[in-house]
């Protein structure tokens, strides 16, 4: 059993696993940078250790002085969290060689999932759907060749990278030829990995992911789906689970077909499979997350898993806590709101003094934060606060509580897209579940005609 966690992270992912570790009396590592000294994840660890400045390449990416702060404090294990090094197999592997428990996936799966290209070969190979596509394009000329073949409109991808970073959307040779430098040089400065490659483009998919978790001992259970449709920038702003636009019949191939897949691969820890589903209800792959998720609660509210002990428990060299005969059953229905220091109409980051703070409350009312009144939100990081989940017994009723929630949530002294949320919420289309990854953009387009 692992006896101290040290956390490789910052805000309110690094909270929710001191909860975890809590729960499992296990003590807690933070790390921080000088930026996050008074942070919430520092005041609630057992332990903090600064690590650096405030840029993440010389505190929360920096490998050298986390593995120190590790040594230091006495800790027997490493959990990543989402983001900063999260899925960088190097750190994992320099973790397990420095007699640190990764609390993720194995080197070996990050590296077999986390570059596009080999992951949609290792896809096709485990039965998955995939979209007409290409290898890594060798050059311009080699995309619009292979383009052709595919057929207009097409999206070019960085292998290496998420996050929209390295993706254009092409209709024309000539546009594909223009973009292609470009897309190449985002992928090189976002990734230090300038492989590009193409796949068909689906006009107005929704967004749907299948939560796994796995031992890598030969069980693997999928949790169902969350819909992520709702989107900025290529940016998830509100999930939900489940979707209302997966039948019973498709959940359940979906389940038997990823969970074979993921038991062959020897899949460890949580993951997710994402994929796009067009407007004839067919599923395709598009990549998978080997870690955990910003919107894994509402997987958690509606099939009562907590994802973040399954992770501990597996890492700490025990099995899965779910019984092999229970069927995963998805009750209710869970939304997840990502409130984010910005300008809700531009996007753009409001750091700031917070002056007050009063999170929402009540039956079925989750708040998953790394905020609290007088903290002052640094320019440096994401700017997520945190995320407002609610739980309740239908879609309808869900929506009713988050708008509840929502009114109820008082942040002062900076700006948030709390309104924007309710924006999303009141939608006609939204409320009655028609919706694709072109949803924000055409909300944003009608009210400003």
């Amino acid at each position: 059993m692992l006896t101290k966690v040290l956390i490789a992270n910052r805000g309110e992912i690094a909270v929710r696993v001191i909860r975890a570790c809590r729960e499992l009396g296990i003590q807690t590592v933070a790390v921080h940078s000088d930026v996050d000294a008074e942070a919430l994840h520092v005041r609630l660890a057992d332990r903090a250790v600064c690590i650096g400045p405030a840029p993440s390449a010389k505190s929360y990416l920096n490998v050298p002085a986390i593995i120190a702060a590790a040594e230091i404090s006495g800790a027997d294990a490493v959990h990543p969290g989402y983001g900063f090094l999260s899925e960088n197999a190097e750190f994992a592997d320099i973790c397990e060689q420095c007699g640190l428990t990764f609390i993720g996936p194995s080197p070996t799966d990050m590296q077999q999932w986390g570059e596009k290209v080999p992951a949609r070969r290792l896809a096709r190979s485990l039965g998955l759907p995939l979209l007409p596509g290409t290898g890594v394009l060798a050059d311009a000329d080699d995309a619009v060749r292979q383009a052709e073949e595919i057929g207009y409109p097409v999206i070019l991808k960085a292998s290496a990278g998420g996050g929209g970073r390295g993706m254009k959307i092409v209709r024309s040779p000539h546009d594909l030829r223009r973009v292609f430098p470009q897309a190449q040089a985002e992928a090189v400065a976002g990734f230090k990995n300038g492989d590009l490659y193409l796949e068909r483009f689906v006009e107005e998919p929704r967004h749907i992911e299948f939560q796994v978790i796995a031992d890598g001992k030969g069980d693997a259970r999928v949790l169902g789906e969350r819909e992520c449709s709702i989107q900025r920038r290529h940016q998830k702003l509100l999930e939900e689970a489940p979707s209302v636009a997966v039948s019973q019949e498709l959940r359940r191939d979906m389940t038997l077909t990823i969970e074979r897949a993921m038991r062959e691969s020897g899949y460890r820890s949580a993951g997710t499979l994402e994929f796009l589903l067009d407007e004839r209800e067919n599923l395709y792959f598009m990549e998978m997350n080997t870690r955990i998720q910003v919107e894994h609660p509402v997987t958690e509210e509606v099939t009562g898993v907590d994802l973040i002990l399954e992770q501990i428990r597996i890492a700490g060299g025990e099995g899965l806590s779910i019984p092999k005969d229970r069927p995963i059953v998805m009750s209710g229905h869970a939304l997840e709101c990502r409130i984010n220091a910005e300008d809700p109409e531009t996007f753009a980051p409001w750091p700031g003094r917070i002056t007050e703070y009063h999170p929402p409350g009540g039956a079925g009312v989750r708040v998953d934060g790394g905020i609290y009144g007088g903290w002052r939100v640094p320019s440096a990081y994401d700017s997520l606060l945190l995320k407002l989940i609610v739980h309740a017994a239908s879609r309808p009723d869900a929506i009713r509580r988050m708008e509840r929630a929502l009114r109820e949530t008082l942040i002062g002294g900076i700006r948030t897209n709390v309104p924007l949320h309710l924006e999303i919420l009141a939608h006609r289309d939204f409320r009655d579940g028609r919706l694709s990854t072109k949803f924000l953009e055409r909300l944003r387009a009608t009210r400003a005609a």
